[in-house]
Parts: structure tokens; C-alpha cells; sequence
């Protein structure tokens, strides 16, 4: 199947898939063969559960305000 045959689902589908792949290699310590941290796991579950029942992050606008680059 090619990409332009995958429905708009899929595609979001194959993309997160491909994100939770690429984090799980990123934050695997290949010398201790071990995965990552327990508590930051756990936090990457909870941030996934919130966002399937609906819950956002903040917005773009309000962590530059937090940064203080509102006004460049």
C-alpha cells in the first residue's frame, strides 16, 4: 500500500506509531539494554490518555507568553 492510498486515519495512525517507535529508541540505553525510566513512562502514558479523552496541551500563544517571546 502507498502512502496516497492510506486514509486520513490511517495515515495519523502510522505517523504515531512511527513517533512512539522513534521515542522508544531514542530513550533505550543500549549499553544497559534497558528502556526508559519507569516515572517518565508512566507520564508518557498519562499525556497519551488525556489527549485520547480529549484534554490538549496549552496553546502555542501561552508557552511563548510563559517564555516571555510574546512580543518578538
Amino acid at each position: 500500500m502507498q502512502v496516497n492510498e492510506l486514509t486520513i486515519e490511517q495515515l495519523k495512525d502510522l505517523i504515531r506509531e512511527t513517533v512512539r517507535e522513534t521515542i522508544e529508541e531514542l530513550l533505550t540505553d543500549p549499553d544497559t539494554n534497558q528502556t526508559i525510566k519507569d516515572n517518565f513512562k508512566q507520564e508518557l502514558l498519562a499525556i497519551r490518555k488525556r489527549r485520547e479523552h480529549g484534554a490538549r496541551g496549552i496553546s502555542t500563544a501561552e508557552v511563548m507568553q510563559r517564555l516571555g517571546l510574546e512580543n518578538r
